[in-house]
């Protein structure tokens, strides 16, 4: 069958079947299958879609395009479970969530990413350590495993393959808004990590992918019908992504955060809390070591209260290479911006709402991102002390801390920054930061994925 056919089938309508979607992750890896016929068919499944078993193939075929790791011989003590995200501002919660989640029992090889669009990257913020080596050999990765039950790395370029491609030429033409390309691009990768179960962060709000709930629901049932299909039990929470998750924005700012949560240096952000404790207490419960979420909550809080979570984080960040230091109240080996300037509220009254998307942006136009992928990352720079929706401030108040490289990038983030908060008379009603727990059941020929729960 020839590229061309293939796509004629999408484009008209067709479901695709296993041989052709075979055909096209073959030419995928290959390079049989030009960017321009690879762009076509993109765009055919964007306009066209896709069925759960086309989904369930595209997955399984982008997964076996590489490598597919198995940690059978590795003799890990425990379940193998991860977590991923589909992106937000502010989102640390893997820095802490992998130890608290090690601690528990578990072992958490968690493949991480860099920085998208305006969103941060777990990987970039790791990299503000100096040392800390996010591609490291097999037995490296293992000896931190066994020594640490987590490690947070980057996909090896023989890991799915295929998706490293297709996501490349769909992000210059404009095919990212597919829900079955974007499910089986996250599954393939966290198939290959050699899984056994995994947990789902599905932002929503206008820092999110998703902007609505009801794309974000979208978005997760198709990742736990497609993963169960896969052979891979998962579940997802919903959670919310109107405002900053913490206090801060920006890798180093971000890490100096993940490791004051860890070390009880303060008090903890309450939303950034409840996600991450929530996060744990569905995985511990997924992978059968608490009886349900609640009690996997539980346990999470003991282990992050007793220094247990925080001593996991400081061996594997030692295991691949970083600071030995890194808890000691006197490490000092993330860099600091420059300069640094608080944004002042406009007027006396309560955060009412915030332009996540466009926070984010500002922190790439500091440097804290890239805008192609050849830029250069700046780990001191982004936002510290940011205030959540809901605090009452006075005129001249400090909503944020600008951290830059120089005076004038300051200045015009901070301008920009000013515009991106909303300051009402009155407080906007409370809006949880948990919005639904969702279950699929492990058959998915059984029928649809469990109705959603709502979270107060």
């Amino acid at each position: 069958m020839t590229p061309a056919e293939i796509i004629r089938a999408k484009r008209d309508g067709r479901a695709l079947d296993d041989a052709q979607i075979d055909a096209f992750v073959g030419g995928l890896v290959k390079r049989d299958w030009s960017e321009g016929q690879v762009g076509a068919l993109a765009m055919a499944i964007v306009l066209r879609g896709m069925t759960r078993a086309e989904t369930v193939a595209l997955t399984r075929a982008m997964t076996q395009s590489g490598q597919v790791l198995d940690w059978a011989r590795a003799k890990l003590d425990g379940p193998i479970v991860d977590k991923h995200s589909t992106g937000g501002v502010g989102d640390k919660v893997s820095l802490m969530l992998a130890p608290i989640v090690a601690a528990c029992g578990a072992v958490v090889p968690m493949v991480s990413g860099r920085g998208l669009g305006h969103t941060g990257g777990t990987l970039d913020k790791l990299q503000s350590l100096a040392g800390y080596e996010v591609a490291p050999s097999r037995a490296v990765l293992t000896r931190t495993l066994r020594e640490a039950g987590c490690a947070i790395v980057g996909a090896s370029a023989r890991v799915a393959p295929a998706d490293r491609r297709l996501y490349a030429i769909r992000d210059v033409t404009a095919t990212v808004e597919s829900v079955p390309l974007i499910t089986a691009s996250i599954l393939s990768k966290k198939l290959a990590a050699g899984l056994q179960f995994l947990v789902m962060d599905v932002k929503a709000g206008n820092g999110a992918f998703c902007a609505t709930v009801p794309a974000a629901r979208e978005l997760a049932r198709s990742l736990i019908e497609v993963a169960h299909g896969a052979g891979l039990p998962t579940a997802a929470l919903i959670t919310d992504m109107n405002q900053v998750l913490g206090r801060s924005a920006g890798n180093a700012l971000e890490m100096r955060e993940a490791i004051d949560f860890l070390t009880a240096r303060g008090p903890r952000e309450p939303r950034l809390e409840a996600v991450t404790l929530a996060l744990a207490g569905q995985m511990l419960s997924l992978c059968g070591l608490a009886a349900d979420p609640g009690a996997g909550e539980a346990q999470a809080r003991d282990v992050l209260d007793s220094g247990a979570a925080a001593e996991r984080f400081a061996r594997m960040v030692a295991g691949l290479g970083g600071p030995r230091d890194v808890l000691t109240a006197r490490f000092a080996g993330l860099p600091k911006a420059r300069v640094q300037i608080d944004v002042a509220a406009p007027r006396s009254g309560v955060i009412a709402a915030m332009d996540t998307r466009e926070i984010g942006l500002a922190v790439i136009e500091l440097g804290g991102g890239r805008r192609v992928a050849s830029d250069e990352i700046d780990p001191a720079v982004g936002l510290s002390h940011v205030l959540a929706c809901g605090t009452r401030v006075a005129a001249g108040d400090a909503l944020m801390r600008v951290h830059a490289g120089t005076r004038a990038q300051a200045q015009a983030a901070t301008l920009r920054l000013c515009q991106t908060i909303t300051i009402a008379d009155a407080a906007p009603a409370a809006s949880p930061v948990l919005i639904e727990r969702m279950v699929g059941r492990v058959n998915p020929a059984a029928g649809p994925a469990n109705a959603p729960s709502r979270m107060g």
